[in-house]
């Protein structure tokens, strides 16, 4: 599926865009290892320290890069998300000609101050990160947001926090069983002598 802005690109544009979405997934060679630095990020965020939060992805993002073979990104966490009158922003990711590329991400909701949730934060990091990836390890000539962008976002996640997608294929098998459970009941009903469905 192409998003609604497909159609205003220019043909140099849809050409990145139709390469960006054909790419589902960020295979890491070895995610295990990565793991612990995605806990110690949220380890961090629940101490509400600035400082550990900003090395603790830090770390992370240097693991991904690394193991990818892409060059460093330098990451920032502010505090206070900047609002606009209808949205906030989550992260920024920047890079200008001759420096290290930049990944800023914000800690703290706007309106009501509060900490973000962990999978919030490491969804927002692995979004700019992607940004990154984009550029640096695909060797697309723009990141543009398609549904493979927010795929790859989404692998990386699961294979930073496996016990996530443990527990959505969980869920999903056990909704399939109730499913069945609930036709193979109906069915049941249907021949029982005196049913009327």
């Amino acid at each position: 599926m192409r998003f609604a802005y497909y159609d205003d690109l220019s043909p140099a544009q849809k050409k990145v865009y139709r390469a960006s979405d054909a790419i589902a997934e960020v295979p890491l060679p070895r995610p295990r290892p990565l793991q612990p630095l995605a806990a110690a990020l949220e380890r961090a965020l629940a101490k509400d320290d600035v400082a550990r939060v900003t090395a603790a992805a830090q770390r992370l993002a240097a693991g991904i890069t690394t193991a990818l073979a892409a060059p460093p990104v330098e990451i920032e966490v502010l505090a206070v998300r900047p609002r606009w009158d209808t949205a906030e922003l989550h992260g920024l990711y920047t890079q200008e000609t001759g420096r290290t590329a930049r990944i800023q991400i914000w800690m703290r909701t706007a309106h009501h101050r509060r900490v973000v949730a962990f999978r919030t934060l490491l969804r927002t990091l692995l979004h700019e990160l992607c940004h990154h990836l984009d550029l640096h390890h695909f060797q697309l000539k723009e990141s543009l947001h398609t549904e493979g962008f927010f795929k790859r976002e989404s692998s990386l996640f699961h294979q930073l926090v496996p016990q996530v997608a443990r527990a959505a294929k969980t869920k999903t098998a056990s909704k399939v069983k109730n499913e069945r459970d609930e036709m193979r009941s109906a069915r049941a009903a249907k021949k029982r002598p005196g049913s009327r469905a």
